[in-house]
């Protein structure tokens, strides 16, 4: 039997305006974890939308063989038919169903009469639930487990398929460190159980540590594959390969001018918007200045998206109090609309729900928040208005073949520009962004991150929410640290370090490290 389980040859992917696949070639050997690199955009995505059947056999060229035989996928069902399953970056779980609904959807366990046996569903369901290391219960609707716990439900959906090869598009881009390295544990037992894995991810450590191969993908072509037990196979090969140049610095340099404060925030306090009587946020004061970065950790539920939501217009919570001052006066940000007329905007960490309107087209998203600027008596001036959004287009290197093409199209990378441009153009002196650069590679991270010094070196506060602790070193003058909705610290970034961070973001409700 050959150690060669899959091989996609001469790979050409085509849509209007855009070759996203060009003569791509991928060989996954059987029993391994085979990780795919690439900036957003590359085409990584796509090539697994095409050895899955979501992009049927027809509309691309090129050949497919699995075990050695030539396959032909016409939709998800034939692959997954053959073992072939993928599981993608956006769940597709229905959230009012239970977990061993959701894990059976489509793949039903029948009984008499064709009705379904939901004792042997149950039974199967749980009998998956433990081998993945999830202990719910599997009437327990999908709605009521975090993020982490769904992608488990998926992975033991594809279980449930008898699956050979599983794909994962970036399976850890929303999950908090615990949850991740669960998952990647689990997925290191599947590869001792016999089944061979392909993982697309942004995150080059997770990929050292867990792949055995990694192939990496430019500009729609393949460029070459790494075996990760090399010496010579470190993150910054796979870097130099992303993006076609050497990155000395993953933070780009800049001369801090701080100036005058800003934005001040004192004694916030916000209840929960449906259970008035728990606080998520006690009495939090902090402040920003002109062409100052400010950070704000904290761990997974700490409050701090809540903490930003709360103050953009209260889109947040209830029984909210507090004062917000900008330049020392006190500011009125009761509504999204004054919070922004007082020049303060929030890009949201979830971009596809909140951020975007991914039906529409990237002039349309651009222009959103400040069509006011575009009005003529309650008219916008549509030539203007394609002009802001090709500006900005180029400003923002934005890989788009027009700005009349629809945001949902673009990759994460650009997708996260365009919400950025949609907040550039309301001119603010203040710009909250809420993990910014999730789920999007290191060429694009950079690119955001000269945003942001391009933003502070023009007289903005900048605040900026993540999850990485190296970023947060790598670009903030200052740190906030958040647990249980209380800020725990302050640090200057010249005396932060991750386990000083880490100390701080993990003080109990009393103020002791846990």
């Amino acid at each position: 039997m050959s150690d060669t389980i899959l091989e996609m040859r001469g790979i050409t992917k085509t849509f209007p305006g855009v070759k996203a696949l060009e003569d791509v070639t991928l060989e996954v050997r059987r029993g391994e974890i085979h990780a795919i690199c690439g900036e957003n955009g590359a085409g990584k995505s796509t090539l697994m939308k095409v050895l899955s059947g979501v992009y049927p056999h027809g509309t691309y060229d090129g050949d497919i063989l699995l075990e050695g035989e030539s396959v032909r996928f016409s939709s998800i069902n034939d692959s997954e038919a053959s073992g072939v399953v993928i599981i993608h970056q956006e769940l597709a779980l229905v959230p009012h169903l239970s977990i061993a609904e959701n894990m059976y959807l489509g793949n039903e366990r029948r009984g008499r009469g064709g009705l379904i046996d939901w004792h042997r569903t149950n039974r199967d369901a749980t009998e998956l639930m433990d081998r993945v290391g999830l202990h719910e219960l599997p009437v327990t609707k999908i709605g009521h487990v975090g993020v982490g716990k769904q992608q488990l439900v998926e992975i033991a959906k594809a279980l449930s398929k008898d699956v050979r090869l599983l794909i994962l598009d970036e399976p850890t881009a929303a999950l908090n460190d615990n949850d991740s390295e669960h998952l990647l544990g689990l997925l290191r037992q599947l590869r001792d159980q016999g089944v061979t894995c392909i993982m697309i991810s942004h995150k080059l450590g997770e990929i050292a540590d867990i792949a055995d191969r990694t192939t990496i993908i430019r500009d729609g072509r393949t460029i070459e594959t790494l075996d990760m037990s090399e010496p010579d196979a470190t993150q910054d090969r796979i870097i130099r390969g992303m993006v076609g140049r050497d990155m000395e610095h993953r933070y780009p340099e800049r001369e801090p001018h701080v100036g005058e404060e800003m934005l001040r925030v004192e004694e916030w306090r916000v209840h929960h918007p449906t259970q008035a009587d728990r606080v998520v946020i006690e009495d939090a004061s902090f402040s920003v200045r002109a062409g100052e970065v400010v950070g704000i950790a904290g761990l997974m539920g700490a409050g701090r998206t809540e903490l930003m939501m709360s103050i953009f217009g209260r889109s947040y919570g209830r029984g909210i109090s507090g004062r917000v001052l900008k330049q020392g006066r006190e500011i009125d940000v009761s509504t999204v609309s004054r919070a922004i007329g007082h020049g303060i905007a929030y890009a949201t960490e979830d971009r596809k729900a909140y951020g975007l309107n991914l039906i529409d087209d990237v002039r349309h998203n651009t222009s959103a928040a400040g069509l006011d600027k575009l009005s003529r008596l309650g008219w916008v001036n549509g030539l203007e208005e394609l002009k802001v959004a090709q500006d900005y287009r180029r400003d923002l290197n934005t890989r788009t073949p027009s700005v009349l093409n629809s945001v949902g199209k673009l990759s994460g990378g650009n997708q996260q520009k365009v919400v950025l441009a949609k907040w550039l153009f309301t001119d603010p002196d203040v710009l909250i962004l809420d993990e910014p650069t999730r789920g999007i590679d290191v060429g694009a991270k950079y690119e955001i991150y000269t945003i942001i010094n391009r933003m502070v070196a023009a007289g903005k506060a900048v605040v900026v929410i993540s999850s990485e602790l190296p970023e947060l070193l790598g670009i903030s003058d200052r740190i906030y640290t958040l647990a249980f909705g209380r800020i725990t610290g302050e640090l200057p970034v010249a005396e932060a370090t991750q386990e000083r961070l880490m100390s701080l973001m993990t003080m109990d409700k009393e103020g002791a490290a846990r």
